[in-house]
């Protein structure tokens, strides 16, 4: 912290002092406002005069006259000029008012006018001071070009304002818009699931058998029972558990967590969306896809319009988003790149080597099916821009998924790609207990070999199959990515209100 800081710092410091020889309390228990700041040019209308509001936000302007002081108060629906007069508030009000700082919240009450230069103002009346500002806030300064209010950012390092999101939220508004945009994402994406008779439930986050995804776990310790849980990669497993109990339809929204490192698409504390339904295969959900995906740009879009933030993202061209996604098989478009006729020829010589020349790290530590999945990444999943759905991949890489109906090497799976970027994984879901054991069984070789990403066998699953799995079509969303995508955001930290970080 700086010597200039931590001035100001004390300075605050010293007005709380200041407030209690007035007899004020700097932090106040609540405020009866009535109001918003926006309301106010409409409440006015073309009058000179209006009534009296009663108002509650922070202190984002402030300028002193003398014995007059003009200040703009912010909230969560925009600003409005107050006048505070001497003569008006009375002494002790006034001295408050002297004492104020950017960044304070208050409380005021009064008429509503309108200024010479036309700009509409509340006359205070009463001044209520409900939480003293002892940090200043990053405003940016503003200015007025065109007609039109320009700020300049103050608080423009992206690592620091993901550190202090409070912050980035409280000087800008746009970010805040930007994460009403997600909220109204979510609800829309609850909506469309819920019309078309899904449940929302809920499921454990604290696992003693990891699974549902290829993902190295986060490991904690349960004092009382003694013994390792792990948090979840994916709510995969208990999803179908609830499917053979009667849930036909069933959906949740919740954090994943992954042991891995943190780049522009990646955080190790994740937002997953998964859904599914009983009878359904992977092309009844390739249309529920495509209909939810639409919903969620429509909810976003709606969302930016009324901030006054109208995305142009190509996520929002009606002809990107128009139905069916094209469609993309996953074996003959990497056999593709990689000039050969079938990848899942090639010898694990052959594949690493592939790697290696696409610049893939820690090729000696991954197995085949994760050296494929890479080489799949580089040469042409990064190369997708528009939505398109990558379907019928190799069985080795899906054990969870069926066999393709007249290829038993491929699984009926697909992905959704765009800009790049994976945003859903779904499959026609393995409902046959015995051929799901033996999947299990590979991926637990896979585990003793040293991948850190497999999974192990569970048993309890397998017997939750043995009572009957109805045939289901079953899909994940990362909803950060969706966001991402939706909004043409480059880094997955500004979509999450708080992003893991090192510490300071």
């Amino acid at each position: 912290m700086s010597d200039e800081l931590n001035y100001v710092l004390q300075a605050r410091r010293e007005k709380i002092a200041a407030l209690a020889a007035l007899g004020v309390v700097p932090f106040a228990y609540g405020f009866d406002r009535q109001q918003f700041a926006g309301q106010c040019a409409a409440l006015l209308g073309d009058a000179a005069d209006g009534p009296v509001v009663h108002l509650a936000g922070r202190v984002v302007a402030l300028r002193a006259h003398g014995k007059t002081t003009f200040a703009h108060l912010g909230d969560p629906s925009g600003r409005v000029q107050l006048y505070f007069k001497r003569d008006v508030v009375g002494e002790i009000a006034y001295a408050v008012c002297d004492l104020l700082d950017l960044g304070d919240v208050i409380g005021v009450r009064g008429p509503l006018f309108r200024t010479r230069t036309g700009e509409v103002t509340v006359r205070v009346e009463h001044l209520e001071l409900l939480a003293k500002s002892l940090r200043p806030l990053p405003f940016g300064k503003e200015e007025e070009v065109d007609g039109k209010v320009v700020r300049h950012a103050a608080f423009a390092d992206g690592e620091q304002r993901s550190r202090q999101r409070y912050a980035d939220l409280a000087v800008h508004p746009e970010v805040r818009a930007l994460f009403t945009a997600r909220s109204r994402m979510t609800t829309a994406i609850r909506g469309f699931l819920d019309a078309l008779g899904y449940l929302e439930v809920e499921t454990p986050v604290l696992q003693s058998m990891y699974g549902g995804a290829a993902a190295k776990p986060f490991v904690t310790q349960h004092n009382a029972l003694d013994m390792p849980l792990f948090l979840r990669i994916a709510d995969e497993l208990y999803l179908k558990r609830l499917v053979v109990g009667g849930f036909e339809r069933v959906y949740e929204i919740g954090h994943d967590f992954r042991n891995e490192g943190t780049d522009r698409t990646h955080n190790p504390e994740f937002t997953m969306l998964e859904f599914y339904e009983a009878y359904a295969d992977y092309t009844t959900m390739m249309g529920r896809v495509e209909a939810l995906l639409i919903a969620a740009a429509g909810a976003v879009r709606d969302a930016l319009t009324a901030a006054g933030l109208a995305s142009d993202a190509p996520a929002f061209d009606a002809a990107v988003l128009a139905g069916p996604f094209p469609r993309m098989e996953w074996l003959p478009a990497l056999s593709q790149a990689l000039h050969v006729a079938d990848v899942t020829a090639m010898t694990d010589a052959e594949l690493k080597a592939a790697a290696e020349r696409a610049g893939v790290h820690n090729i000696a530590t991954l197995s085949r099916p994760k050296l494929m999945d890479e080489l799949f990444q580089h040469h042409v999943e990064s190369h997708i821009e528009r939505p398109t759905f990558v379907v019928d991949y190799p069985k080795e890489l899906s054990p969870l998924a069926k066999p393709k109906r007249g290829n038993p090497a491929l699984t009926e799976r697909f992905e959704l790609f765009a800009r790049g970027k994976e945003l859903a994984n779904a499959f026609s879901e393995l409902n046959d207990p015995l051929d799901q054991r033996q999947r299990f069984e590979v991926q637990a070789r896979l585990k003793a070999a040293g991948d850190e990403e497999a999974t192990g066998v569970d048993e309890d699953y397998l017997r939750a199959m043995e009572y009957g799995m109805p045939p289901m079509g079953g899909v994940g969303v990362g909803l950060d990515r969706l966001f991402m995508y939706l909004t043409g955001t480059a880094h997955i930290r500004d979509v999450i209100l708080f992003p893991t970080m090192r510490p300071e």
